[in-house]
């Protein structure tokens, strides 16, 4: 509460967040029909999409680009000031105080969440709903995103020799993530399973509405391990070498429990429309199919079919199914010089040593493919059950709320606070 970063920042999510709601607000809105014109598909009308994951997508800018200064402050100003070395005489081990620090972070951020909690409740009062599952699964996404960035920023912060190199490493690790989920894109194996764990595609997955097991473990650990690096580096009274041989130990503890933690794939679908599961009668049926599926995929990194097939197909198959393999034979981004190109579009799918091709990336043709080389009778598919949700409101009283009311009090607030303690 000390630190001036803080209050800016907390200045500062207020109009984001305002901004993204009220935007998203009227957007549904016009979706809905509120201006006279034809309404969008009822079915296609879900507020997960169009007003939580526009409002709260200002905390994920937030936490990438201003979150990282006050957590590395946290550290950095003590070794400045030379306060570290007068903390780590008094009784308390430096993971307890890494502690404490991680959980003061963790206050901070739950008070700056005030402005997407009051969002919720402007949307139930405007009459929209809320589908307790689906909300709380995003909270929990942004939640672990941010104690994902807290752990970078620390150790950044232990690390360094000042704020600003620490800044500049923990930009650059958040960078690095960006190039890793762009270059392993399409490519499958080893590389694309590490991208699905980057704070921006794991935040995908919370934001689909999807629970996963494997993500949470992985972006907790991230957090952690960013934590025990920095209590292992501020050893203060150790040499550097015992504090290089700590942090090394740590990357590789927090190594094996990735690599463990990534094979994990229960996951359960929390969205209120089932964006992420087949139809319930083709999940029972899929379920009888116990032989491994291996999918060959002759489609290149950048094609659009790509994308709607792993969305929408290959992710779904790998929660049901007990053994799914997925080979990408097309080596080429674009696909356009791709050798071998007669057989550019296709998807093979091998069931046992049974095995067939279509170009189809339609979700009951490719099903019906699966029975087929399964030996598995197709099931009576109904219609879908979620009715959507469209609501011509209109967002009453978040502009003064965000653009007025939260900076002036904020603002009165920090002045007051530092004033007394300055």
């Amino acid at each position: 509460m000390a630190s001036r970063a803080f209050w800016l920042l907390l200045l500062m999510i207020g109009p984001l967040v305002g901004h993204g709601f009220i935007t998203a607000v009227d957007t549904y809105a016009e979706a809905s029909g509120i201006a006279g014109g034809p309404a969008a598909l009822a079915q296609g009308l879900s507020p997960l999409d169009g007003i939580f994951v526009p409002t709260f997508g200002a905390y994920d800018l937030a936490v990438t680009l201003l979150f990282p200064f006050v957590a590395i402050r946290l550290v950095a100003a003590e070794k400045a000031s030379g306060a570290w070395k007068l903390l780590v005489q008094s009784p308390a081990s430096t993971g307890s105080m890494m502690l404490a620090k991680a959980l003061t972070l963790l206050a901070g951020w739950l008070i700056a969440w005030l402005p997407g909690l009051a969002a919720l409740v402007l949307w139930k009062l405007y009459g929209g709903t809320l589908y307790a599952p689906e909300v709380l699964n995003l909270l929990l996404g942004h939640l672990l995103r941010v104690v994902l960035a807290a752990g970078i920023a620390v150790a950044a912060g232990a690390i360094a020799n000042g704020a600003a190199s620490a800044a500049i490493a923990a930009l650059g690790f958040t960078v690095g993530t960006w190039a890793l989920e762009f270059i392993a894109a399409g490519r499958g194996g080893a590389l694309q399973k590490l991208a699905s764990y980057t704070p921006t595609a794991a935040l995908r997955v919370f934001e689909q509405g999807e629970l996963s097991l494997g993500t949470v473990l992985v972006t907790a650990a991230i957090g952690v391990a960013g934590f025990a690096l920095a209590a292992a580096w501020l050893h203060q009274g150790r040499t550097v070498r015992y504090r290089i041989a700590a942090g090394l130990a740590t990357l590789l503890v927090f190594s094996l429990f990735v690599a463990a933690a990534w094979r994990l794939r229960p996951a359960w679908d929390l969205s209120e429309n089932r964006r992420n599961s087949f139809s319930a009668a083709d999940e029972r049926a899929l379920e009888r199919i116990r032989e491994p599926l291996r999918i060959t995929v002759f489609l290149s990194a950048e094609d659009p079919r790509l994308m709607d097939l792993d969305r929408n197909i290959f992710a779904k198959l790998a929660r049901i199914l007990p053994a799914v393999e997925i080979v990408h034979a097309a080596h080429s981004r674009t696909g356009l010089f791709e050798a071998g190109g007669d057989h550019y579009g296709e998807v093979w799918y091998q069931v046992g040593g049974r095995k067939s091709m279509t170009r189809s990336t339609t979700e009951p043709i490719v099903l019906d493919n699966l029975y087929q080389l399964a030996q598995v009778p197709p099931p009576v598919r109904g219609e879908s059950e979620f009715p959507g949700h469209p609501l011509t409101a209109t967002p009453r009283g978040a502009a003064w709320l965000y653009y007025a009311i939260w900076p002036l009090a904020t603002g009165l607030a920090g002045w007051l606070h530092l004033r007394v303690w300055s």
